[in-house]
């Protein structure tokens, strides 16, 4: 097996343009750098596969040894639809940054100035994130038992042309003949 020096070359060349664009503060340079992970990822899938052989299916070659390996092929169909997937995700994070500010990139504001330059009392900010946790769980409703629910759970009792038949988790009545669970 002698897999192509250029191949190798190329899919380090994409590795490191990829992990250099991704390091940028611009959220376009990222998704380009993802980009070139991806299509990188897919090179080296390409090489780990060796030699193309046989498609794999029974009675198509005479010895296993002349098949192709189908693991690799199954690992680069996923790789594809995680890039595609990631890549659509950080398209409409791309798109919202800019709706909002006119702008992709991330600016530090003085919090993270203070933590990088080790200026910030950490364990002051710490105490200050678990008294805005300790407010959010006193802002929070639930509405179960009150009157004014947004949810009324209807029965079969409630509408008359009303089936109660879907499956619970309780363990169920005898059924009468008429299959309304009255016996008498």
């Amino acid at each position: 097996m002698s897999v192509s020096l250029v191949l190798i070359v190329v899919m380090a060349v994409l590795f490191a343009c990829g992990v250099y664009a991704m390091l940028e503060r611009s959220l376009t340079r990222v998704l380009i750098g993802f980009l070139l992970l991806g299509n990188a990822v897919n090179l080296l899938l390409l090489i780990v596969m060796g030699e193309p052989g046989v498609a794999p299916f029974f009675g198509a070659a005479e010895s296993p040894d002349e098949m192709s390996d189908p693991l690799p092929q199954a690992l680069t169909l996923t790789a594809i639809v995680i890039t595609f997937a990631v890549s659509a995700f950080l398209l409409a994070l791309i798109y919202r940054s800019w709706q909002l500010g006119q702008a992709d990139t991330f600016v530090d504001d003085e919090a993270d100035r203070a933590v990088r330059e080790g200026t910030a009392d950490v364990e002051e900010t710490m105490d200050d994130e678990t008294e805005i946790e300790l407010e959010d769980d006193d802002a929070t409703t639930d509405f179960v038992g009150t009157d004014t629910a947004p949810i009324t759970v209807l029965g079969s009792r409630d509408v008359p042309g009303l089936r109660d038949d879907a499956p619970v988790d309780r363990p169920q009545r005898d059924r009468g003949s008429d299959g309304t669970g009255d016996d008498a």
